[in-house]
């Protein structure tokens, strides 16, 4: 073991050696290898971003991975009762979804149907059941156009960033510590904010089934994924100007949802116990887990395995011009290797020496590959990070990194492994040549 861990040093310090008298050629090799190694470290890097951007797109409108979705029918008890249970609960919140329309009162909405005001009109609202769908009664039928923007207003029991990680573009989140306020504080998605941007309306705010028209605050702004515009509230300030079967609406969602982490198992014991106690039907009930990464790895595996085949096919060129350069060092070396076989140098030295040379030029070229890479990678985050949300503060991936000096490792010993068994082939005869 002593033995071989000498040879191995000295293998490592002949071949610094070879490669600091023959800097010229090493560039040469460098250079040959070095496309090869930045394409196998871009793709993985590039693979690794596009999961990444990927998951957090769906996980903007489904829930990270491994999130329980609860949906519950808003009949009978069923929502105040899912109110109580999850009141205070940091692991579980409750999503509900109505209407509201903010601007002049008694006007039809500029984006009648709540669709984007950039884009053609929605029309009016559509209701569907087991008899098909049908305009929906929402008072603005009879009522002139006017300035006002409709829009799907979200209440929520406690943070939903935490099943649904919103990327903030301005203001502040929803603060759930205090008392609920008589103005609900509205955190509109990027389709709301431009709507508003758009058009100056008054703050009054209408709500299916309100007595009375509250003034709401804008308190921030979030990209949430959507495609509509979309106002995000807490619930129980809703609850101060709508009665609790107003949450929830049925029509115009999924009635009740209610998000909880994949360690919240209990949660949902209990409220599924409350909820049948109180006499919700079991079928009104459903459940599913977000398994996105499952349902898409065999898609993003196949895209990253062909990537890598293409990078494969540079490296290859990379290595083969290592070879060339390996093999012309070795034949005018031959009087060197036939000299030290004569004084009693091993042809497993002689062997590792070449190879080690080669080895080092991977390694070498492998960190000036993967510096590039995260150069690049932080100049893009800096110049698209604003229409690109993925590479804003994206860090450079250690997969990448290991792919790179994997790949360095691989091209020089593939690259040296024909030089290094023609040095060791070397007769000792030839040492009388000189």
């Amino acid at each position: 073991m002593i033995g071989f861990s000498g040879r191995l040093r000295s293998s490592l310090v002949i071949g610094g050696q070879g490669i600091r008298a023959r800097k010229l050629r090493t560039f040469l090799s460098m250079i040959s290898l070095f496309m090869g190694v930045l394409a196998v470290v871009a793709v993985q890097a590039g693979s690794v971003i596009a999961n990444r951007a990927v998951l957090e797109d769906v996980e903007l409108q489904q829930g990270r991975d491994g999130t329980r979705q609860v949906y519950l029918s808003p009949e009978g008890r069923t929502v105040p009762v899912a109110l109580e249970v999850l009141r205070g609960r940091t692991d579980a919140v409750a999503v509900t979804t109505t209407r509201a329309i903010i601007g002049e009162p008694g006007v039809k909405p500029v984006n009648e149907g709540g669709g984007p005001v950039d884009e053609p009109a929605y029309g009016p609202a559509m209701t569907c059941d087991a008899t098909g769908c049908r305009p929906l009664d929402d008072g603005n039928a009879d009522v002139p156009p006017g300035q006002a923007v409709e829009l799907e207003l979200v209440g929520l029991t406690g943070d939903i960033r935490a099943f649904r990680p919103f990327r903030p573009t301005g203001g502040r989140w929803l603060d759930f510590t205090g008392d609920p306020s008589l103005s609900p504080g509205l955190v509109l998605n990027e389709h709301a904010a431009r709507a508003f941007t758009r058009h100056r309306v008054p703050a009054e705010m209408r709500l299916d089934g309100a007595t009375h028209n509250p003034t709401p605050r804008f308190v921030g702004v979030v990209d949430d994924g959507g495609y509509r515009p979309t106002a995000y509230v807490r619930a129980d300030e809703l609850l101060n100007w709508l009665p609790v079967s107003g949450l929830g609406d049925p029509r115009r969602g999924a009635g009740l949802q209610v998000l909880i982490s994949p360690a919240g198992a209990e949660v949902e014991h209990t409220l599924r116990a409350r909820l049948l106690a109180s006499g919700t039907r079991e079928e009104a009930i459903s459940a599913t887990t977000v398994q996105t990464l499952e349902r898409m790895s065999t898609q993003l595996s196949l895209m990253r395995w062909i990537f890598l085949g293409l990078a494969a096919l540079v490296l290859l060129i990379g290595v083969a011009g290592i070879l060339n350069v390996g093999l012309a060092t070795v034949g005018e070396r031959v009087e060197e290797f036939a000299l030290r076989r004569a004084v009693g140098t091993p042809r497993l030295l002689l062997a590792g020496i070449v190879l080690a040379e080669t080895l080092l030029t991977g390694l070498l070229t492998a960190a000036l590959a993967i510096g590039a890479a995260a150069l690049a990678l932080r100049v893009a985050g800096t110049l698209f990070g604003s229409r690109f949300p993925a590479l804003a503060e994206v860090g450079f991936p250690w997969q990448a990194g290991v792919a790179g000096v994997i790949a360095g490792l691989v091209a020089g010993v593939l690259g040296g492994l024909v030089p290094a068994l023609r040095a060791a082939r070397i007769p000792i005869a030839t040492v009388m040549r000189a």
